[in-house]
């Protein structure tokens, strides 16, 4: 479960990167239109939160600590401020429908956010990927035909 934990991580962290990626396709796209977000906005708001409840999932079966399950589940959460910060320009256009500077924080936030997600995904990669490699084995891969390692439950003791 711990590498399943990484991979999924991983992937997270991936799917994070090319979120930038969709977001300047349509910042970048002529003529301007909200469907030249389509791939930002359906990433952010089904495959983010889908791959963040699994790898939530994969740090529980991996018994990772508390701290790290908590990071690992945070991304979701900023993912729904992610969706406030992006509708919020819009609640505070003028009467034209242009923009303004409460709406434009609110935009620049919204970037803000994002880049703190990544941040948050990078530490739970490392955190998962540390957890894979510290050498201690999980209960359920354990195999009975193994000898204890030296001091654990079960080996001889010398005496």
């Amino acid at each position: 479960m711990r590498r399943a934990f990484v991979v999924v991580s991983t992937i997270t962290l991936v799917v994070f990167a090319v979120q930038f990626v969709f977001a300047a396709v349509g910042a970048f796209t002529e003529p301007s239109s909200d469907s030249a977000y389509v791939l930002h906005s359906l990433t952010g708001m089904a495959v983010i939160p889908a791959l963040v409840l699994l790898t939530t999932l994969f740090a529980v079966l991996a018994k990772a600590p508390g701290k790290l399950i908590g990071m690992a589940i945070l991304p979701l959460g900023l993912t729904l401020l992610q969706a406030l910060l992006a509708a919020l320009p819009d609640a505070f256009a003028d009467e034209t429908g242009g923009s303004t500077v409460v709406g434009l924080i609110f935009g620049g936030l919204h970037a803000v956010n994002g880049i703190i997600a990544v941040h948050v995904v990078v530490g739970v990669v490392r955190g998962a990927s540390r957890l894979a490699s510290s050498g201690v084995q999980e209960p359920a891969s354990t195999d009975a035909s193994e000898p204890a390692p030296a001091g654990s439950l079960g080996a001889a003791e010398p005496t």
